[in-house]
C-alpha cells in the first residue's frame, strides 16, 4: 500500500526546491523526521544540504529529527528563521500576540501592558534600515508559518512570565512587504522595575529571532536574499544562548549561515 506524504515549504525553500507543498509517496505511513528529510533528499539531491540543516513541524510544533511523524500530520519544513504576563487578569493571547499585513501602531501595542502597579515600560521596535555594510535595501518582504508562529510568540509571553514573574508583554509582528524606517515588529514589556522590564524585553526579541517561524528577505537594486538565523547554528528546540554583544549581532551572517537559511541572490527584474 502507498501512502501519500504532503510538507509545506517556506521562505527559500519554495524558490530552491520549484513548489510550495513538497508531496512524496511511500509504502510507510510513519517514519522519523530524519527519515522524510531523508526520503525528500532523494527526491530533491540537488538541495539536500539545504533540507539537513532544516528543521520539520509536525501539528505547528517543532519537531526533532529522532520524532515520529504521520502522513496524517500537518507537516511543515522550516528553513532556520531572521533572525510573556502574571499579575492580576490574564491579557488576551488575541490581542497580545498578533501577525498581521497592516502597519504596526506602537502606541497600540504599548497600551496592552498597561498595568496601575508597574513603574516601566519598554518598548522596542524593530524597523527597517536603508543601508548595511554598504548595501542599499529597498525593501524588507516577510512571510510567516501563522498558525505555528502565533503559538510560538504565546510560548515567548509564557517563558516571560516563567522569567520575570509579574511582567506583561505584547508581540506584534508585520508580514508582507515593510518599507525603510517602518515597523515590522513591536514587542512592549511592563513590569514593576526597570531592570525586569529590559531583562524582558530583550529575551523576548532574541527568543523571537531563535523559535518563531518567520522569514525576511531583503531586497536591493540587483538583487534579493533571504536571510536566517544569523547567530550560529540554528536549534529552535534549545534554551536561548547568552545575548550577543550588539556590535557582534549587526554583523552580516557567515556564507554557511546565509546557504542554511535558504538564501539565493536572485537578479532584480
Amino acid at each position: 500500500m502507498s501512502y501519500s506524504w504532503s510538507i509545506a515549504l517556506f521562505a527559500g525553500l519554495p524558490e530552491r526546491l520549484g513548489t510550495r507543498q513538497a508531496e512524496l509517496s511511500s509504502d510507510r505511513s510513519e517514519m522519523t523526521v530524519g527519515e522524510l528529510k531523508a526520503a525528500l533528499s532523494e527526491a530533491y539531491p540537488a538541495h539536500a544540504g539545504l533540507i539537513a540543516v532544516c528543521f520539520a513541524a509536525r501539528n505547528e510544533a517543532y519537531a526533532a529529527d529522532g520524532e515520529l511523524v504521520r502522513c496524517g500530520d500537518a507537516l511543515a519544513l522550516l528553513p532556520p528563521v531572521s533572525g510573556g504576563d502574571g499579575s492580576g487578569a490574564p491579557m488576551a493571547a488575541a490581542a497580545a500576540c498578533r501577525i498581521c499585513a497592516e502597519p504596526l501602531d506602537a502606541a497600540a501595542v504599548a497600551s496592552l501592558v498597561e498595568h496601575p502597579d508597574h513603574g516601566a515600560a519598554i518598548v522596542f521596535i524593530g524597523t527597517t534600515r536603508e543601508w548595511t555594510a554598504g548595501q542599499r535595501t529597498v525593501k524588507l518582504e516577510y512571510e510567516a508559518y501563522e498558525p505555528m508562529a502565533l503559538r510560538t510568540l504565546e510560548q515567548i509571553r509564557r517563558e516571560l512570565d516563567e522569567r520575570w514573574p509579574g511582567t506583561r508583554c505584547a508581540i506584534h509582528h508585520r508580514i508582507g512587504v515593510v518599507g525603510i524606517g517602518e515597523a515590522s515588529v513591536v514587542i512592549a514589556v511592563s513590569g514593576p522595575h526597570r531592570a525586569a522590564a529590559y531583562e524582558a524585553s530583550r529575551y523576548a526579541i532574541e527568543r523571537l529571532k531563535q523559535i518563531v517561524p518567520i522569514w525576511k528577505k531583503e531586497v536591493w537594486e540587483d538583487g534579493s536574499e533571504w536571510k536566517g538565523h544569523q547567530t550560529g547554528p540554528w536549534n529552535p528546540l534549545s534554551d536561548l544562548a547568552p545575548p550577543v554583544p550588539a556590535a557582534a549581532s549587526d554583523k552580516l551572517p557567515a556564507e554557511e549561515a546565509a546557504a542554511a537559511a535558504g538564501a539565493a541572490r536572485e537578479p532584480s527584474e
